[in-house]
Formats: C-alpha cells, sequence, structure tokens
C-alpha cells in the first residue's frame, strides 16, 4: 500500500460523494463521517522468555444503529488506527448492503503474528479481551477474525470473554472454529460470496464464465476460495495469483496460462500464506514479479488482498480485455483509479458488497449461536447465496435506474438503511 493512501480519508471520500448524490442532511453526515466510540489500549503481555512485552490495540465502533457492531480483528505490524476506523466505517456500510442486522466496527493490535510462539499468541488475544470484555459482547459488539488472525484465536477470545462474565457466551465472537461453536461454510464465505457476485455480474454482462480467464491478487483465504469457485463452480480459468513472500519480503506473482489449481496451490502454502515457490516451479508454474497480475490479459481481476492495489499508477496497466473488476479486498480501489475505470466502461463490484460473504455467514454463525443449534454446510452456503444474490441485484437495480457506478449505487442502498434505522431509533 502507498504510504499516500490513507484508507479512512478515502473511507471519507467515498461517503462525501454519495452524501452529495443522496443530498444528505449536513448533521447526519457529520453523525455518518466519524465513529461513534474508540477504544485505544495497551496489552502487556508475558513472553515465552519471561520479559514482557506491551502491545498498543485498538477496537473501533462506527454506527449500531441497525444492530450490535461487527467486525474482525486484525494482526498486523502496519495496523493504524486510520486503517480500523476505515475498516469499521466500510462493515457498517457492508452489513447494510447485504441487509443484516448489524452495525460496523473494527479491531487491531500492531504486530506481525509471525513473530509470536504459540503460547505468546494465546496471551495476548486474552490480554485483548480483558481490556475490550465490558464492551464487547453478542448484543454489543462482535468482533470475528481479519488479517494475521485465526480460529483458533476467536476460540481463545471466546473463552477468555466466557469466564470473564462467568457463563458460556459463544455468540461474542465469529469466526470460531467448528465444533468450538464455529459456522460449516464460514471459511469459504467471504471468497465464494465473490463469486455468487461474479456470477450474477456475468449473467448481466452476458458472459459466459467458461469462456473467461481470471487473475486474482492475494492468496489468502478470500483469494484461495474465489480462484476455487471460479474454476470449479463457474467452470473459468484462473490464471494467476499473487502473495507476499514472508522469506524474500517481497511479493511474487504465480502464474500457469492454461489455469492454475487452486487447490494445489494451496497445498503448498503455509498458514501465512506463503507458497513454496520450488514446488510451485517442478508443477510448471511461472514466477512473476508481484504486480504482474494487474496487466495479464483476461476478463476478470479479482484483487483479494490489501488496500490502494488499483491506483492512480498500476490503473493504467489493466488489459483492454478486462470487463469486470470483483474487489475481494476491502478498499483495492482508490478513488484516482475509480475514475479510470468508469471511463474505459469496466463493471466494478465494490468491495463492500462484493465481499460481504464473510460477516454474512458471521451473522449466521451468532444465529446459530444464540439458537444453540447449528445448519448443515449446504444451507449455510444456499443461505448465503441468497442473501449476496438480493444484494447484488439491489444495487445494479439501483445503479441502473439512477445511472450511477456501481460502488455509488452500493453506498446509497447502505446508507439509506442506516439513515432509516437512526430515524426509526430517534437519533435524527
Amino acid at each position: 500500500m502507498a504510504e499516500t493512501t490513507n484508507a479512512f480519508e478515502m473511507a471519507q471520500r467515498q461517503f462525501d460523494h454519495v452524501a452529495e448524490l443522496l443530498k444528505l442532511d449536513p448533521q447526519v453526515r457529520e453523525i455518518l463521517r466519524w465513529p461513534l466510540r474508540e477504544f485505544h489500549f495497551r496489552i502487556p503481555v508475558r513472553m515465552d522468555d519471561g520479559s514482557i512485552k506491551v502491545f498498543q490495540g485498538f477496537r473501533v465502533q462506527h454506527n449500531d444503529a441497525r444492530g450490535p457492531s461487527k467486525g474482525g480483528i486484525r494482526f498486523h505490524p502496519a495496523e493504524t488506527i486510520d486503517t480500523v476506523r476505515a475498516l469499521a466505517t466500510w462493515m457498517t456500510w457492508k452489513c447494510a448492503v447485504v441487509d443484516i442486522p448489524l452495525g460496523g466496527g473494527k479491531g487491531g493490535v500492531i504486530v506481525d503474528p509471525a513473530t509470536l510462539s504459540t503460547s505468546e499468541k494465546e496471551r495476548l488475544v486474552r490480554g485483548w479481551v480483558q481490556q475490550m470484555w465490558k464492551n464487547i459482547g453478542p448484543r454489543q459488539d462482535v468482533p470475528a477474525p481479519d488479517v494475521g488472525t485465526t480460529p483458533q484465536m476467536m476460540g481463545w477470545m471466546m473463552d477468555e470473554y466466557s469466564k470473564l462474565v462467568g457463563e458460556y457466551t459463544p455468540g461474542v465472537i465469529t469466526g470460531k472454529p467448528v465444533g468450538g461453536g464455529g459456522s460449516l461454510g464460514r471459511t469459504e464465505a467471504t471468497g465464494f460470496g465473490v463469486i455468487y457476485t461474479v456470477r450474477e455480474a456475468m449473467k448481466h454482462l452476458k458472459l459466459d464464465p467458461t469462456q473467461c480467464l481470471a487473475a486474482v491478487q492475494g492468496f489468502g483465504n478470500v483469494a484461495q476460495y474465489a480462484a476455487i469457485g471460479f474454476t470449479e463452480q463457474l467452470g473459468g480459468k484462473v490464471v494467476c495469483v499473487s502473495y507476499w513472500d514472508r522469506e524474500d519480503r517481497t511479493s511474487y506473482t504465480v502464474s500457469k496460462a492454461d489455469g492454475i489449481d487452486p487447490r494445489f496451490l494451496m497445498s503448498i502454502t503455509d498458514q501465512y500464506g506463503t507458497i513454496d515457490k520450488t514446488k510451485a516451479r517442478e508443477a510448471g508454474y511461472t514466477i512473476e514479479s508481484g504486480d504482474a497480475w494487474i496487466s495479464k490479459d483476461v476478463d476478470v481481476l479479482i484483487p483479494a488482498a490489501l488496500e490502494g492495489q488499483i491506483n492512480a499508477e498500476s490503473v493504467h496497466k489493466i488489459s483492454p480485455r478486462v470487463k469486470l473488476i470483483a474487489e475481494g479486498a476491502n478498499g483495492p480501489t482508490t478513488p484516482e483509479a475509480d475514475e479510470v475505470i468508469k471511463q474505459r466502461g469496466i463493471f466494478l463490484i465494490p468491495d463492500f458488497l462484493c465481499n460481504a460473504g464473510g460477516v454474512t455467514v458471521s451473522y449466521f454463525e451468532s444465529v446459530q449461536n444464540d439458537m444453540n443449534f447449528y445448519w448443515p454446510k449446504e444451507e449455510v452456503l444456499a443461505k448465503l447465496d441468497q442473501k449476496m444474490t438480493a444484494a447484488f441485484q439491489a444495487v445494479l437495480e439501483l445503479a441502473e435506474k439512477e445511472k450511477v457506478f456501481m460502488r455509488d449505487a452500493a453506498y446509497m442502498v447502505a446508507i439509506n438503511r442506516v439513515v432509516k434505522a437512526m430515524e426509526l431509533r430517534g437519533w435524527i
């Protein structure tokens, strides 16, 4: 991510632009431009060598007019309060656009989780809960995993919260392991959700997926299942994925002209998303520079890594063949790049619609926790497909009716729903 991209400024710019289109009351704007609550705290952790290290933690609750705040906890060495604010803001719109009764939240710790032992990670996440437990809960704020956090960590967090409140409370955290209060289908949810929206967009654009090629940026959870969904459910080909190489401290693109096998690549990827280059080369894959994915001659681009990847410079590398961009990541496209994408007539599925599959199944997880009854995987994914398809159609309909860019239409749908909830509750 370029130093110049401040994610929160970007989130506010996107919001301001749509507030203009909606002619939103300035007072209402003032409430929605900023998070309602922010928590900054320090977490002292006893390390394995006996020393104590202090970590900086955050939790931001942007808006809970439609229901408890909801959002992941990101463990990243470059975490900042502005990134957390932006992600919390996007979560508000994301929950509203797929019409689930939750608001936006986000958390973080400034740490590279790869540098911690398993027991240090456990003490850190339990420490996070000890600082925040009075301000989270199934009816207040429900955290979940994000970059650098795992289902196992969510299990520890749920356990710590349950100890502190004195009762088993699985619904305080989602993204937990199956068997520990987690939902089947949660692992695939975000990536498959991306593909359900891609399928609908392709119907709208009259593209035959079996004749289409896609390039994916990233090879974390979202990218892995988006690649699987594109090849196995839609019958298309993915020509490349990219990943961050922890050994070389740089990113690479792994490509194969006749299509990659995502399940094979997953089998040679470590838990932090680094692909084994040697094994990939042996299997006939080409290793290219990290930004090679964006210039591939494909029909569909799926940026599924970090924010700010399609920017004023990189947008010009996009092949004339590209007809569809599906934002698997949060905030991968800057407002400057959006202008170029609009001019070129590329159809874009905006991030908080495209990648809302994860939060949707997280919501299903808390519903299952509440009723203490769990659905089979087919049922979870069928309900997800239904939600994502309905959300996509509502946004597309508004985009066509108002003749606006898909991102603006998604914001309009989401902001209208949040404003409506605030009116119904008498906040405005």
